[in-house]
């Protein structure tokens, strides 16, 4: 049923925040408020600008603009779908990518990093950047706008995955040095080196993602989940790391919560954990010399 009394933006946005609000939604996937969740869902749906002037939202709707925006409002309700998928489109450092329930949604804080081109650890400019477990390619493809001469590889095991991240290199015009691999970890990658590694892998521990809110089902699990400890895939990237990486290159993972993991498993090792101007955590770098340096108790915690 149509809420007839809803009519301009302003109307739909404060309805949607009431909505929210009253079912205790959470908000995770790009947005950490029914505000900010309420205004990307009702602009998007309309492909409207998220910075449009507070005038415009005064504006009347049309009525087919009713219906669609405040369908997707319910079902963000009933459904608890992020509205990233709903609108098939999240933003990440800035540019747009197409996401659904075959990626998991931007949220990375390493979109910050992005931004700053890993100033002040990079001693130069990549030539060659690796996404591990790429997802909708964001983290790579945002590498290769601030780095333009890079070539940039998105790997990832998930061939639907990939599929998107192919959508997204077409969108952004990357295609001449932006392509993808299918693999599990490193194993699509014999032989390849690279001067900047990042990765935002699946590292939910068995903990966390039985307490995960709804939202969150819609998502992967294999982009999410990873063991007890939610370190599978880390423990291997971490023993193959320098293998793959050029003398001066960096190896940047983010592992979230399971970072007390990490530092109960590795105490040797000396690992840089980023701080972040916009909040996030969990996020560490290592050089490749610090990777040869561990290469074995890598190997043995595998």
């Amino acid at each position: 049923m149509i809420t007839s009394r809803l009519r301009t933006l302003r109307d739909h946005i404060r309805w949607a925040v009431s909505q929210f609000h009253g079912e205790d939604l959470f908000f995770g996937h790009g947005t950490d408020n029914a505000w900010d969740e309420a205004r990307q869902l009702v602009l998007g749906a309309l492909h409207l600008p998220w910075e449009i002037a507070d005038s415009y939202l005064d504006c009347r709707l049309e009525d087919d603009e009713v219906s669609k925006v405040q369908h997707l409002i319910k079902r963000r309700v009933k459904e608890r779908i992020p509205a990233a998928y709903l609108l098939n489109e999240a933003w990440f450092c800035g540019m747009s990518f197409i996401v659904d329930e075959r990626v998991l949604v931007p949220r990375s804080p390493i979109g910050e990093l992005i931004e700053n081109r890993f100033e002040p650890w990079l001693a130069q400019e990549p030539a060659r950047i690796l996404d591990l477990c790429t997802g909708s390619g964001c983290i790579g493809i945002a590498c290769a706008d601030v780095f333009p001469e890079a070539e940039v590889v998105l790997a990832d095991l998930s061939f639907e995955a990939l599929e998107v991240a192919n959508q997204n290199i077409e969108r952004h015009g990357v295609d001449a040095r932006v392509y993808t691999v299918q693999g599990d970890g490193f194993d699509g990658l014999p032989g390849q080196r690279f001067d900047l590694i990042v990765s935002n892998p699946p590292y939910v521990d068995a903990e966390d993602f039985a307490d995960m809110p709804p939202e969150y089902q819609h998502e992967p699990e294999l982009g999410l989940a990873c063991g007890d400890d939610g370190l599978n895939l880390v423990r291997r990237m971490l023993a193959q790391a320098a293998d793959h990486l050029n003398d001066h290159g960096l190896l940047i993972v983010e592992v979230g919560n399971s970072q007390v993991h990490v530092e109960a498993l590795y105490p040797q090792v000396d690992f840089a954990w980023l701080e972040f101007s916009r909040g996030g955590h969990g996020v560490f770098m290592l050089s490749a010399q610090q990777c040869r340096e561990h290469q074995a108790l890598f190997a043995e915690r595998v």
